[in-house]
């Protein structure tokens, strides 16, 4: 990962430390993919993804999240949970379009029904 992308990582963790969740794995990687942030709200996991877009040329940061980087997040997810108590779980999205100064959105539940 590039030092913007960490960067971005790192300002999105601590937005979610902030808001009161609790970080439990960063760029956790399996063979189905990475999930760049996991945290625990209450008795909820949430499963965070961060991107970042500085140039706008082929999109948006929300444009990148495209159906087959959904669907890895999705599998990433189900072997993170496997062999764990069931627990709530849910898809979060921290969009940020420019580092300095940060403007992060964060979309919570953002595969949810």
């Amino acid at each position: 990962m590039n030092a913007a992308g960490t960067r971005a990582e790192d300002l999105c963790a601590e937005l979610l430390q902030r808001a009161g969740l609790r970080i439990l794995a960063r760029n956790w990687r399996c063979r189905l993919g990475e999930i760049d942030l996991v945290a625990e709200e209450g008795a909820t996991l949430v499963f965070a993804e961060v991107r970042l877009r500085r140039d706008a040329s082929y999109g948006g940061a929300a444009e990148s999240i495209t159906a087959a980087k959904r669907a890895r997040l999705l599998a990433a997810a189900r072997l993170f949970l496997a062999g764990r108590a069931a627990a709530d779980c849910r898809f979060d999205v921290l969009l940020l379009d420019q580092l300095a100064p940060a403007r992060i959105r964060w979309i919570r539940n953002a595969f949810g029904e």
